[in-house]
């Protein structure tokens, strides 16, 4: 199974939380239809963090919500590189 957490929304949450560190390896076995489905999981769980309460009074908050961010934008990009490379065409 190539999803590291048994299903691609498993996946991304990892992800989302820390508990899964994403290189260009981590997607080495996986095929064009994994990748777009782990993509579409990723864009749904950053709009469900960003349309949570912006925790304005407490710092902690904000970094946490905002390393969320970060790991699935940074992950978001390279499974967009991935699918554009020559691998996939």
């Amino acid at each position: 199974m190539p999803f590291i957490g048994g299903s691609p929304y498993a996946m991304a949450r990892d992800i989302a939380e820390g508990y899964i560190i994403v290189t260009h390896r981590t997607f080495k076995r996986m095929t064009k239809a994994e990748l777009v489905q782990l993509k579409f999981e990723i864009e749904r769980l950053i709009i469900s963090v960003r349309a949570e309460n912006d925790p304005t009074a407490d710092p902690l908050d904000v970094q946490r919500r905002n390393r969320k961010l970060s790991r699935l934008n940074s992950c978001l990009r390279m499974i967009q590189n991935l699918l554009m490379s020559k691998r996939f065409r």
